[in-house]
């Protein structure tokens, strides 16, 4: 007997007996997927080798799903897990996506909720917690349902745009651009570039305006006035300019996290299923938008990532003492003729993230700290399996974070989204130094493409992405910090972590709990006559002023490079 159902329908038919369960479609929900299991419920047996029960019939569960199907990576995990026989083909779906695992989320994901050419696009098509949420956005923007003023700075195309969100009561960035112009008008103060490293952040001139920028490429032959390939950190937009016309940017204009945000209008594609806008529609939106200030409202953010819907420009009728909204975006897109309605764009990326909420509580785990021995029947469900793994050849210089038989795992990859696996995180080797004001902190990563650093009173979360490797270091301070005059700056060889100390004095160790990847660094060990951090000796340590010009100023103690 064989009947097609419904899930509306199948929970009140109450079939407890069915020998196959066979999926059309992937189900929307947990819950779904459950019920739809259930009705085998009579063909369940104990999976134990030498059960003597033979007369039980074997139940099967059969998906229906293509390689473009959003969850089939998370299939094929579970079936990875419950060591079932995996399709050749799908099998290949799962190494690609395996390489695409530190790769950027793919546009089209982002701008219509879907991917048509996944076998083919090189981006990632998944949620990776640990990449998407590195960057710096402002908080309000992680409230969805929130209005925010948003200004366009760079238009990529109709409906992607790179800009800023605008304080209406105290902009940040625009105190610190009016403080950076009044900084270079001083010729003495525009001091080039000797060195160029990649990803340091450097001021640049363009016409009468100064910018903040980073180095995203610098040239293979090394000539004194080569072109670089720059990024307009508080903008969004690249460029190419000679290293000569770089300015050394004091540090505490580095302070400021970068401003530029991706903004993405919501619920509109274009017509007849392609994949890229006409340039006529992007050309007019360009004119319509650009360094406008708008108001939207956030449905979604991700990463450096915002969605919004809608996005209206709001004109003041001064004489009225009256706002009136003059256009809505996603209007005037379909007003050309050239986009069409895309309904289903916001439900496709929440089904996409809704396994965010089930991961965050891994964010304040701290693997490093279980002991081997700590985990035993009585635990497991409290620490999850979380286990160490030795350093490998592979990675000799950093230590590895393996998580076993995690009991949410099986979870996470049900539901056709891959997990973030501890495994996937690094923590790197850690120097530290201090003096009577302030710790500084060396985080040993070389080329970081993307990290975030979060301060709190006794804690440093530090998470960044480093030559396809990922790196999360949550470290439980021995003593409370200053987190407002504390301060994170990115080199080419190391992650330069200054904590201003609450209470003057010194620390005998960083962390309340001891790490095998974290050791005091004995180049800053001078001769003083003071009390010494350590509980032994008469000498202490000594360092260069934190949250400074001098924290790259002066290289003579630390022997940092001053180009930054």
């Amino acid at each position: 007997m064989c009947s097609v159902l419904t899930d509306d329908c199948m929970q009140f038919l109450k079939i407890t007996d069915a020998s196959c369960v066979i999926h059309f479609s992937f189900p929307s929900s947990p819950t779904i997927f459950g019920q739809r299991l259930y009705n085998m419920s009579d063909n369940f047996h104990s999976v134990i080798k030498d059960s003597s029960d033979q007369d039980h019939q074997q139940a099967r569960s059969v998906v229906m799903l293509t390689e473009n199907e959003c969850h089939t990576v998370g299939i094929l995990r579970y079936l990875e897990r419950a060591e079932a026989d995996i399709p050749p083909g799908l099998g290949e779906v799962l190494e690609a996506e395996e390489k695409k695992f530190a790769r950027p989320l793919c546009t089209y994901l982002k701008m219509f909720g879907s991917c048509k050419n996944r076998t083919v696009c090189p981006d990632r098509h998944q949620i990776n917690l640990q990449i998407d949420m590195l960057q710096n956005v402002p908080s309000k923007t992680k409230q969805t349902s929130a209005y925010v003023t948003v200004l366009p700075l760079h238009i990529v195309n109709a409906t992607n745009y790179f800009g800023r969100i605008v304080d209406k009561h105290k902009d940040q960035y625009t105190i610190l651009a009016e403080e950076i112009n009044e900084y270079f008008k001083e010729t003495s103060n525009r001091v080039a570039v000797q060195k160029v490293e990649k990803l340091a952040l450097y001021g640049f001139c363009e016409e009468t305006v100064f910018h903040r920028v980073q180095v995203v490429e610098t040239s293979p032959k090394e000539e004194e006035n080569s072109n670089i390939k720059i990024k307009y950190v508080d903008e969004g937009r690249t460029g190419q300019v000679p290293s000569s016309q770089l300015l050394h940017l004091p540090a505490r204009f580095q302070l400021l996290p970068p401003q530029a945000v991706e903004f993405v209008v919501c619920r509109v594609k274009p017509i007849d299923n392609d994949t890229e806008w006409n340039p006529k529609v992007t050309r007019y939106i360009h004119q319509k938008i650009e360094r406008k200030p708008h108001e939207a409202k956030v449905v979604l953010t991700l990463g450096n990532t915002v969605w919004i819907d809608p996005m209206v420009r709001v004109t003041r009728l001064s004489d009225l003492k009256m706002y009136v909204n003059e256009y809505s975006v996603r209007a005037e897109i379909l007003s050309t003729g050239l986009g069409t309605d895309n309904p289903e764009h916001i439900s496709q990326l929440e089904r996409l993230c809704e396994h965010a909420k089930v991961l965050s509580h891994t964010k304040n785990l701290e693997p490093l700290s279980i002991k081997e021995d700590a985990v035993s029947p009585g635990n497991v469900s409290e620490l999850q399996n979380v286990s160490l793994e030795k350093n490998s050849s592979e990675n000799c210089n950093s230590s590895k974070v393996n998580m076993g038989n995690d009991p949410c795992g099986s979870l996470f990859t049900v539901f056709g989204l891959i997990p973030i696996k501890l495994s996937y995180s690094f923590y790197p080797e850690i120097k530290w130094f201090e003096n009577e004001e302030a710790v500084t902190v060396k985080v040993l990563i070389a080329r970081i493409a993307d990290y975030k650093c979060e301060f709190s009173k006794d804690k440093v979360i530090f998470s960044a992405c480093s030559e396809g490797k990922l790196y999360l270091v949550d470290m439980e301070l021995y003593q409370c910090i200053l987190t407002e005059e504390s301060a994170c700056v990115i080199k080419d060889k190391e992650a330069i972590i200054v904590l201003r100390k609450e209470k003057k004095g010194s620390w005998c160790k960083l962390l309340k709990n001891k790490n095998p990847r974290v050791s005091f660094d004995f180049e800053y060990w001078e001769g003083f006559e003071d009390k010494s951090p350590f509980p032994v000796g008469t000498k202490k340590l000594h360092c260069t002023t934190a949250v400074t010009e001098e924290l790259v100023d002066s290289s003579e103690d630390s022997g940092a490079e001053s180009d930054e």
